[in-house]
């Protein structure tokens, strides 16, 4: 049941006894697979976010503006290929907002499109060639620069990419911030992965 927007509601909203909440912003579809498996055991309360109520999403937000969800209230935030679909000026927005809403010591998940590796397989020429396979389909460099072309083709514009990333940026914007221990690791399939965490005290 979706809370659109209702504060108070959203004040009233809390784990089971003796379970941590993740906030999972842009949460899409509600598939398990979406939740990173760090967040799939039975010691996590999952609270989805999304921009687009045809997900019914517990909260409908957009990561831009997280005002219905108070301060320290929650103990993650898990972001999968979520901040390339808002502007350049508006990350430390949203990155802010990630930090207001965590308690003290929780920890920021972030993973999206790496584009130095992008940036590589377009300097050889291969734009629109297949650089991996997703659940959606081949993915090529520019759907990775761009957003998904099939979605957007098919009508759904959240899936336009407004800004990108490199492992360097992304630190420093979450540094920038106010997080702590950020780390960066660049795994494969074209993907920058990042966590951070919001000062204990």
């Amino acid at each position: 049941m979706g809370l659109t927007l209702h504060r108070d509601k959203v004040r009233m909203l809390s784990a089971p006894p003796g379970k941590k909440i993740v906030l999972h912003v842009g949460c899409g579809s509600p598939r398990p697979e979406h939740l990173h498996p760090s967040f799939r055991g039975s010691e996590w309360h999952e609270v989805r976010l999304d921009i687009n109520p045809r997900v019914r999403p517990d909260i409908v937000a957009s990561i831009v503006d997280l005002a219905p969800v108070p301060s320290d209230s929650v103990d993650a935030v898990w972001s999968s290929h979520n901040l390339e679909h808002v502007a350049a000026h508006e990350v430390p927005l949203v990155l802010s907002a990630f930090l207001r809403v965590l308690r003290p010591g929780g920890e920021a998940l972030i993973t999206l499109p790496d584009l130095q590796e992008a940036a590589r397989l377009i300097a050889a020429g291969k734009l629109e060639d297949t650089a991996y396979m997703s659940p959606a389909g081949p993915i090529a460099p520019l759907d990775i620069v761009y957003g998904h072309r099939n979605s957007v083709a098919r009508g759904n514009e959240f899936m336009g990419h407004r800004t990108g990333f490199t492992a360097k940026t992304l630190k420093q914007k979450l540094l920038d911030a106010g997080f702590v221990n950020v780390r960066i690791a660049r795994p494969g399939e074209f993907a920058i992965w990042a966590t951070a965490r919001k000062p204990a005290g």
